[in-house]
């Protein structure tokens, strides 16, 4: 928790421009609302001379994320960003409702048009941070933390897997998938088997396993438990197999489907929903793992796991010791808005806008990045 901590309190370097993979496009204006590069146009021609201030926020509490992408975005494609005034909060800064997280001051035609490309940063990112910490403070409950592993590979287009990657390690999460999860952080994809490895061998859950370790060995053995539908066996027979060696195993059961364990003992239904990755179950299983003398053996639970279902098995004491989440941290549920509120200095927006100071901003270095 205290790494956490850290990030959330703002503890953490900035990332620098050369973190990101920009389409060069974006400095031709390509991504932007045409209104935007109209505006743009005229500004040049009429209002040369205008300074603006240009605050960002939003209306939830969250965790922020994507200031560092949005500053990397000015730096890179703002006409002139070393004469720009940035003012900005920190990536894993907690932030509540119409707070000013981000202030740009300086003539609207160096860099006006890209305020919907960082209202869409930080939108997206904030929300997969914000969507992760909720979940991460969730696998808490029970009184220790459990560790979430983020899935999301397989939940949005495969563009979006470094920015989210690093959002949800803003949040919390300590594994991600894939590499390029990891890649702006320095770290590697996490993973072990999947169900396809399983199909090539027939279901025979022990061989996969053998062959994954053989090929393998550094990794922390997992085994993959539920594509015959019937985990606690062959929980059982990877366990007498590898001993020791066996660091854990991960469940995944559909949805759909109810565990074999349940129709050999029908009478343990009728109280609850049987189906899918369900705390019973999750219950028998560490029994009987106990049972046979494998305390060590972790339980990894992942498949359509949320917020509200990891409250749900912690308040239970369900003995997962880790979950794996995917497609319920990508909801994009906030959304910030870029307003111009100074104009030359004085107060000049909207109705029903006006400028926000916020000691907590710290003034950004022109030569960062």
């Amino acid at each position: 928790m205290k790494e956490i901590e850290r990030k959330l309190n703002g503890e953490i370097s900035r990332l620098t421009n050369d973190t990101f993979k920009f389409d060069e496009r974006v400095g031709e204006g390509w991504f932007s609302a045409v209104y935007f590069l109209k505006t743009k146009r005229i500004a040049e021609e009429y209002l040369q001379d205008n300074i603006v201030t240009m605050q960002f926020f939003q209306k939830d509490h969250a965790v922020l994320c994507g200031t560092d992408e949005a500053i990397a975005i000015l730096h890179t494609f703002a006409d002139h960003p070393e004469k720009l005034e940035i003012h900005s909060l920190k990536d894993g800064d907690k932030i509540s409702p119409y707070e000013s997280v981000l202030t740009i001051t300086g003539p609207y035609q160096y860099f006006g048009y890209l305020e919907g490309i960082i209202d869409g940063i930080l939108a997206r990112r904030t929300s997969v941070a914000t969507n992760v910490y909720t979940v991460v403070k969730a696998a808490r409950v029970s009184g220790r933390q459990k560790p979430i592993i983020f899935m999301g590979d397989r939940d949005d287009h495969f563009t979006q897997q470094a920015g989210d990657g690093y959002a949800a390690f803003i949040g919390g999460s300590t594994a991600q998938a894939t590499h390029a999860m990891n890649e702006w952080w320095g770290k590697k994809g996490m993973g072990t088997m999947p169900h396809a490895l399983l199909q090539m061998f027939q279901g025979d859950v022990v061989a996969a396993t053998k062959a994954y370790h053989e090929q393998y060995p550094e990794d922390e053995l997992m085994a993959l438990v539920d594509y015959n539908n019937d985990v606690i066996t062959d929980s059982l027979r990877v366990a007498h197999e590898f001993g020791d060696t066996l660091k854990g195993v991960r469940v995944d059961t559909s949805r759909t489907l109810v565990d074999k364990y349940f129709l050999r003992n029908q009478h343990k239904m009728g109280t609850f929903d049987p189906r899918g990755v369900n705390a019973e179950l999750i219950f028998a299983l560490r029994r009987a793992l106990d049972e046979e003398g494998y305390h060590h053996v972790k339980i990894v639970a992942s498949g359509g796991f949320t917020e509200d279902r990891i409250r749900e098995f912690e308040e239970r004491k369900v003995p997962v010791d880790m979950y794996g989440v995917g497609g319920s941290l990508l909801k994009i549920n906030i959304g910030f808005t870029g307003d111009n509120v100074l104009l030359n200095g004085k107060g000049e927006a909207k109705e029903g806008r006006r400028y926000r100071p916020n000691p907590r901003l710290e003034k950004v270095d022109p030569s960062e990045g």
